[in-house]
């Protein structure tokens, strides 16, 4: 029997029984079923074109030549379906993301999704009709300090703006690496996109990361204009720890505490979306709070709360308590969407489960930005 086709069988056998029971009690099947769910749980799809002209190419090659053998292309079979199992368990967040707009009262955006893009080539972020400008300062902490901006190539005016801030645990992470098919989807339809780095741990902590982050907002009402840009909408989004900060960015506008050097910038924003987010404390010994509870208000901004139903990083009741808590505290719209079988990262590639909730951000941005303008093709 091949190795070649021994090896993919296993491991995506392995890997498929991780996403569709995510294993939550033990530390090493949970830590595959969270890596696993990083990519197969979004794009299933490859990897079942992967097992299937593999296992065709050893059937038919005559490389089957023993019961073991057999068995393993039985197996192969059954790993089959279940990656089916997988990718129509994305397309449920269709149905379910048109309910949440319907029950929200907001209206679902006029698109088609890029089918092609979705089967084929998942992980290709690029437009044609967007312009993608990269490694613009908004500090003097060099590459750590620098945006990526994306508009509309016909370069729009007046376009409301959308700041979007990486995960990684504070730790890793960079710019040009999530929810890019949101930026994208966004610039072409009339916005101005920022996808921004920040300072990492060890060398920096708590206050330098989220000074950063309102360094962004302030950099963006400042110099959004010359990119085509309407201060006067400014909605902040992020991922994982970029939706900790997004939440700790909409809930402390202009607090001087962490805006040092740089205390009377605006640094208030339209909206907050936060995506697969930490929303608690961090694990540090700090002077001040870090958690976007400790800092709940009645004039919070509207907020849009995305969550994997079946998020084995942080827990999905988690984001729905933070949703509940701030939806009593706050005078604005709180929405919380839940994924169906959604993990951690399901923002990082053209999946069906992500262009729904693309869909999602973009009827709320709509309703929080009245001022947005279509290209004149539907995006």
């Amino acid at each position: 029997m091949p190795f070649g086709f021994v090896f993919p069988v296993v491991l995506l056998t392995v890997a498929t029984l991780a996403v569709l029971v995510p294993p939550r009690r033990f530390r090493v099947l949970g830590g595959i079923g969270l890596w696993a769910g990083r990519v197969l749980n979004e794009l299933p799809q490859l990897a079942f074109y992967l097992l299937l002209l593999t296992t065709v190419l050893t059937v038919a090659g005559g490389d089957v030549t023993s019961p073991a053998g057999w068995v393993l292309v039985v197996v192969a079979v059954f790993c089959l379906a279940g990656l089916a199992v997988i990718f129509a368990r994305g397309l449920q967040a269709r149905p379910v993301v048109r309910d949440f707009l319907r029950a929200a009262g907001l209206a679902a955006p006029d698109r088609r999704w890029p089918w092609a893009r979705i089967m084929l080539t998942p992980f290709l972020r690029r437009r044609g009709d967007v312009e993608h400008i990269r490694n613009l300062g908004y500090g003097p902490g060099g590459r750590r300090q620098q945006l990526d901006l994306y508009r509309h190539r016909s370069g729009p005016a007046g376009a409301p703006m959308l700041v979007h801030f990486h995960g990684g645990h504070y730790a890793t992470g960079h710019k040009d690496s999530q929810s890019l098919p949101l930026l994208y989807q966004l610039a072409a339809r009339g916005w101005v996109c920022i996808s921004a780095n920040y300072r990492l741990k060890p060398e920096f902590g708590f206050h330098d990361h989220l000074s950063d982050a309102k360094r962004v907002i302030a950099w963006a009402r400042e110099h959004g204009p010359e990119y085509g840009g309407d201060p006067a909408t400014v909605v902040v989004a992020g991922s994982s720890a970029g939706a900790h900060l997004t939440a700790l960015c909409a809930l402390t506008p202009g607090d001087p505490r962490f805006q040092p050097g740089f205390e009377q910038a605006d640094t208030s924003v339209s909206a907050a979306v936060c995506l697969g987010g930490y929303l608690g404390a961090l694990d540090q010994d700090l002077d001040v709070p870090t958690s976007p509870d400790d800092y709940l208000r009645p004039d919070a901004p509207p907020f849009l709360i995305v969550h994997g139903g079946n998020d084995l990083a942080i827990p999905a009741d988690t984001a729905r308590g933070f949703a509940e808590r701030l939806g009593t505290a706050s005078a604005n719209p709180v929405h919380f969407l839940e994924l169906p079988y959604g993990q951690h990262t399901f923002d990082l590639f053209h999946s069906p489960r992500f262009e729904a909730v693309i869909d999602a951000v973009a009827a709320f941005g709509a309703a929080v930005s009245p001022k947005e303008r279509p290209t004149g093709k539907k995006a």
